[in-house]
């Protein structure tokens, strides 16, 4: 395993500015705060809200990632082992509920509805997540002892992803997708800009910002 010095040391790709912003927005993507966010399921409303409004606690755990980086599979083993004196694998309330109910969005879900949800009645440790940059995170979370885990994929996997994800846009051809992505046109992009936000972060403040790989999570889980 290379060491965190020598990797990912690569910004995004100096391209050219798009020519043809009107697929992103087709996707319905807007550019806030440096990053493409998709407005349709995450109003920027919801956004500035959970800056305003979050208090983090020391002992909360907040997974991170961008979309189809393996979110789902960490939240489930987030949840299991933060959980493991309380289930067993036949009573886990991973049995009969998505990872995404046990450990919810800020941005998608709980800030959403309610721009100043109580979250004090949550158990300790609260587990949260987002898709968000880590520069975008409220300002409690960054003065904060609270933990955030990482997880990061290989980019051609999420391109990949993305347009089986997208292919309800009639005749969306992949080398479509593929040049969107490296314009940083897509969900939280642009993409190497969110990675090396939490990547940095996690070199500044190693014991509280875990970066994973999906690639080495899955050898070695």
């Amino acid at each position: 395993m290379e060491s965190k010095e020598s990797s990912l040391e690569t910004s995004t790709p100096n391209v050219s500015p798009s020519t043809a912003a009107s697929n992103a927005y087709a996707l319905g993507l807007t550019q806030f705060q440096g990053f493409w966010i998709p407005s349709s399921r995450v109003p920027t409303s919801s956004i500035i809200s959970f800056q305003k409004y979050f208090q983090a606690l020391d002992d909360d755990i907040i997974v991170a990632s961008k979309p189809k980086a393996g979110t789902t599979w960490l939240k489930a083993l987030v949840f299991t082992i933060v959980n493991r004196h309380s289930y067993t694998l036949s009573n886990t309330p991973l049995n009969s509920a998505n990872p995404h109910q046990l450990i919810p969005f800020f941005e998608i879900k709980l800030y959403r509805k309610n721009p100043n949800p109580d979250l004090s009645i949550i158990p300790s440790p609260r587990l949260f997540s987002t898709h968000l940059p880590y520069s975008m995170l409220a300002d409690s979370i960054k003065h904060s002892n609270c933990r955030i885990i990482y997880i990061t994929r290989n980019p051609f996997d999420i391109v990949v992803s993305l347009w089986h994800f997208f292919r309800f846009m009639d005749d969306w051809p992949v080398e479509d997708c593929f040049e969107m992505f490296c314009r940083g046109e897509e969900g939280y992009g642009p993409f190497w800009d969110h990675v090396l936000g939490y990547w940095n972060m996690s070199l500044e403040k190693p014991s509280s910002v875990l970066f994973l790989r999906y690639e080495e999570l899955k050898e070695d889980p």
